[in-house]
């Protein structure tokens, strides 16, 4: 009996995080293939995935020669499974965003089930990260960043059921798409160290079962170490099969002319200093004080006499201020009662969002919040679930908040053409210009 109890209670979970994943597919695939062309860095990434659609790598389309790219493949490779899909062709290339997108928002349900074990709790972090506009933008986009929040979010879920294989896998494809992957693996690593520490104490094993501690660190080495770096590796694979990657060549030791390109990549990613129209600090990212434009013209098909049309990466507000304050508390409450879920989502955030501030000069956006997007929002979860009374009102009046404001923005989440005077309305501060 109580197995038929459990096994209802999983099929009742599945049942409601699929039908989240339902609902962000249809706000993510509807009139997918607009804008037109490729917006923002698509023009990067978009062509990339067809080229190593073509040719195994990225290819410069007029010298016919490898081309330096600054980023791992694993993303790019996932657009072009859109493109190999529906063709090379807008709603191709955002295929992908647009199915990780909704993946993400059924991760979303079972992190905060397996953090909070409470159903409203995990429906109210599903609805939150469902009513993000930034969310919704990288979902309808060919960038990387969506992809690389995927692998992130699988591999704090693993974490949390203590699948750490499944977690060195994932961080190992989360750091082939994006290098920010790399602080959350060294972090994640410390914190189940800590965790071990604290078992072999518990059971006095810390002085008599050498042997047993010994093998425990080779097989966390193995899964934080081993498994991370042979999977990064073996995501290069077109690249080692290639004659024309960019310095395939350069040395006859294939390792070799691969660390050199790396050396290449690192040197780039530490020099990008090249102003931006839309360069923004971290300091501000949480406030969304300088989103980013991924498209805007001026159509006039909206019809008055002067239209606008924006791709605005926005966060939802109302939900990211309020997240804001929520991280503040939290902060707080950790200090003070030093609790497992505060201090998991405070180890993930801070791994993901304080190295940015080791590179001020660097050049960056707002939208790279993205990656810790849903682990701020927890701490919205978390809050809520400290409070005893009317947790469903609270729950219900802040969701219905939250999304009457995302619903007010999604004109700019999806490009739509509006009126001049409407969209100067949305722009609430002259720095969102």
């Amino acid at each position: 009996m109580t197995l038929s109890l459990k096994n209802l209670q999983i099929s009742r979970d599945w049942v409601i995080a699929l039908g989240f994943g339902a609902l962000a597919a249809l706000f993510r695939f509807w009139n997918l293939g607009l804008p037109r062309g490729k917006v923002f860095d698509e023009i990067y990434y978009a062509t990339d995935a067809n080229s190593l659609l073509l040719y195994g790598v990225e290819v410069d389309a007029q010298s016919g020669q490898g081309e330096f790219i600054a980023h791992p493949p694993v993303g790019k490779w996932l657009i072009a499974i859109g493109i190999k899909l529906f063709g090379y062709n807008e709603f191709g290339w955002r295929f992908s965003a647009a199915l990780v997108g909704s993946i993400s928002v059924v991760l979303m349900y079972f992190t905060a089930k397996k953090l909070f074990n409470n159903q409203m709790l995990s429906i109210f972090a599903a609805v939150l990260i469902l009513a993000d506009g930034l969310h919704l933008v990288h979902s309808r986009t060919a960038l990387l960043d969506i992809f690389l929040l995927l692998f992130i979010q699988i591999a704090v879920l693993a974490f949390l059921s203590n699948n750490y294989w499944l977690t060195g896998i994932a961080l190992g494809l989360a750091i082939a798409t994006k290098w920010n992957g790399l602080y959350l693996l060294l972090v994640l690593a410390l914190l189940v160290l800590i965790l071990d520490f604290r078992r072999f104490r518990y059971l006095g094993y810390e002085n008599s079962m050498a042997k047993v501690i010994s093998k425990k660190l080779l097989i966390r080495f193995t899964q934080f170490a081993v498994i991370p770096i042979t999977t990064y590796i073996s995501s290069w694979a077109g690249w080692f099969a290639s004659s024309i990657g960019w310095d395939r060549n350069w040395s006859s030791n294939p390792f070799k002319s691969l660390w050199h390109y790396h050396y290449e990549i690192l040197n780039f990613h530490t020099t990008l200093t090249e102003a931006h129209p839309y360069e923004a600090g971290p300091l501000g990212w949480l406030i969304m004080r300088r989103p980013t434009s991924f498209f805007y013209e001026t159509p006039d098909n909206c019809g008055v006499s002067k239209c606008a049309q924006e791709v605005l990466a926005l966060g939802t507000p109302i939900l990211w201020w309020a997240a804001t304050i929520a991280l503040v508390v939290t902060i707080w409450l950790w200090i003070r009662k030093g609790e497992f879920q505060a201090g998991i989502l405070l180890a993930v955030i801070g791994a993901l969002y304080l190295p940015w501030f080791l590179f001020p000069e660097r050049t960056m956006f707002t939208f790279y919040a993205l990656t810790f997007q849903p682990f701020l929002l927890l701490t919205l979860v978390y809050i809520l679930s400290k409070i005893r009374r009317n947790q469903l009102r609270i729950a219900t009046i802040f969701g219905a908040i939250v999304v009457t404001n995302f619903l007010y923005f999604t004109p700019l989440y999806y490009g739509a053409s509006i009126a001049f005077t409407s969209w100067s309305d949305h722009m609430w501060f002259t720095s969102w210009i």
